[in-house]
């Protein structure tokens, strides 16, 4: 798969996801540690990229412009854990997650489940 880590994940994720066969790259390696969150939607759609973060901002972003891309693999309560750790719990649970991915998800996942919301993500608005 190919991931774009997000400014608020370890650097050293590159290495640990890169070293199983993943095209990984970190924003800071393409400086954009300061862009926003739109600009790195945009990259991660025109580099096929997924994107991995622990900020949730990313959800809200797709669902205001009904995207169907970038996926995104939202990590929550990994702020304790180190870089091995997050590594091995995103690995642990791709092969399960995968189709989502790739079809277009928001995927969260945290110690205890996976959470799954297909894109794009209509919002329920009055019916006639």
């Amino acid at each position: 798969m190919r991931f774009l880590l997000d400014q608020n994940l370890s650097p050293l994720l590159v290495d640990l996801l890169g070293h199983r066969g993943h095209d990984v790259v970190h924003v800071r390696d393409l400086g954009l540690h300061k862009a926003d969150d739109s600009e790195l939607v945009t990259l991660a759609v025109a580099e096929d990229r997924i994107i991995v973060s622990a900020d949730t901002d990313f959800g809200d972003l797709l669902a205001s412009s009904n995207a169907s891309r970038p996926s995104v693999l939202l990590l929550r309560r990994q702020d304790r854990r180190r870089a091995a750790e997050v590594a091995a719990m995103i690995l642990l649970n791709l092969d399960s997650v995968a189709e989502d991915l790739a079809t277009g998800a928001i995927v969260v996942l945290d110690q205890r489940r996976i959470r799954i919301r297909r894109l794009p993500i209509r919002s329920e608005g009055p019916t006639e």
